[in-house]
């Protein structure tokens, strides 16, 4: 399965939990959602997984945490917020710039119709 069609299951399973419970849940509640869901089709999921930052060859366990990780390709980023800021943005995009990935997903449960709170951001291309 390439990235393209990894997203779009991805995108579909958040689509349906968003229709069934709706948007205001805790960001917490999202992401297990999403991972169970995930899990039960079969895919391989890691959650609240460390990401390290390395500055100047050393390794420094500084708190950051990838929500989602999806057969060790795709990042989600979950928010449940009223607005996503640049910094969501910003956040994701280094999240994959340090993991050398590709592709992560941006996801914002807060809104009244998913679809339009989901980014994909690609090699430092937001689309």
């Amino acid at each position: 399965m390439n990235l393209n069609e990894l997203s779009y299951q991805i995108i579909g399973t958040a689509i349906d939990i968003h229709k069934s419970v709706g948007p205001g849940l805790l960001e917490s509640t999202y992401e297990n959602a999403l991972a169970y869901d995930l899990r039960e089709k079969g895919f391989k999921v890691l959650q609240q997984l460390p990401m390290p930052f390395v500055y100047k060859e050393v390794k420094m366990d500084v708190g950051y945490r990838i929500d989602l990780l999806v057969e060790d390709t795709i990042i989600i980023e979950i928010k449940s917020v009223e607005n996503l800021a640049p910094v969501h943005y910003s956040q994701l995009l280094t999240y994959l710039k340090l993991s050398d990935k590709k592709l992560g997903l941006l996801m914002n449960f807060n809104t009244k119709v998913l679809k339009s709170g989901i980014h994909r951001i690609a090699n430092g291309i937001e689309n």
